[in-house]
């Protein structure tokens, strides 16, 4: 196989999805070109972008700080950084969280527009879908962080512990979504100490399957990636990173 040709045409592909997305952010500009003139709001200076793993960590801590201590700051929303973001995107963390509507990332770690980039799926299942999205960010995007985002009382792991446990087939494409979960299922446990250990146990396995992806393990290899587990927890509203 001619690696240097395969190089080349992944080289291609990769400028190509960066011109149409250029492209796509220039109409933007142009349409709103020929809206009425506004006062221009003045610029602020705002803190460097995280640039490494440790940094964006310390910075998603530190929002979810402010978040349990109802001191939320909402950044990065003002007139000035949306025009901004009308040209372009520098987002300093993959969040791949769940669904639930108890655990918006943006919120949990009081980050604003242009902060996150986030991808929801019930349980935090991996597809093709999320794996394309998550290397995006980091290969495209150059993000240093992606976070895998369980929760307490996951309304996913419970349905698949119980489809377990009755052998109940479910329907549409749900079922699909408990297969996934299913080889989480701590077994050592009952109850409802069984859902909270196997949502442990979900984010470790689908945060070992991403950090497995060869382009991505590279980028851990070479220190400009971390993939990591964390946990919020729906009574404290803590989030801890899980070993």
């Amino acid at each position: 196989m001619n690696t240097d040709s395969v190089a080349h045409r992944g080289a291609g592909r990769r400028t190509l999805l960066r011109t149409a997305l250029t492209g796509a952010a220039a109409v933007g500009a142009g349409v709103g070109a020929i809206r009425p003139a506004t006062a221009a709001t003045p610029v602020r200076e705002t803190p460097p972008r995280p640039a490494t793993p440790e940094e964006a960590l310390r910075e998603l801590a530190a929002g979810n700080r402010r978040w349990r201590a109802f001191r939320e700051r909402h950044p990065h929303e003002d007139p000035a950084v949306r025009r901004t973001l009308a040209t372009g995107q520098h987002p300093f963390a993959v969040v791949l969280g769940c669904i639930d509507s108890r655990v918006p990332p943006e919120l949990v770690f009081d980050q604003g527009l242009g902060d996150l980039m986030t991808v929801r799926t019930a349980g935090e299942v991996l597809d093709e879908a999320v794996l394309g999205s998550v290397a995006y960010g980091v290969l495209e995007l150059g993000i240093p962080l992606v976070v895998v985002l369980g929760h307490q009382s996951c309304g996913a792991v419970r349905a698949a512990i119980e489809a377990e446990r009755s052998g109940q087939h479910l329907p549409a494409h749900m079922q699909y979504l408990v297969d996934q979960i299913r080889p989480a299922i701590d077994h050592g446990q009952e109850g409802d100490a069984r859902i909270d250990a196997t949502v442990s146990a979900n984010v470790r396995l689908v945060r070992s399957k991403l950090a497995a992806e060869p382009e991505l393990a590279a980028k851990i290899g070479s220190g400009k990636l971390a993939v990591v587990g964390a946990r919020y927890e729906l009574t404290t509203q803590v989030v801890h990173r899980l070993a």
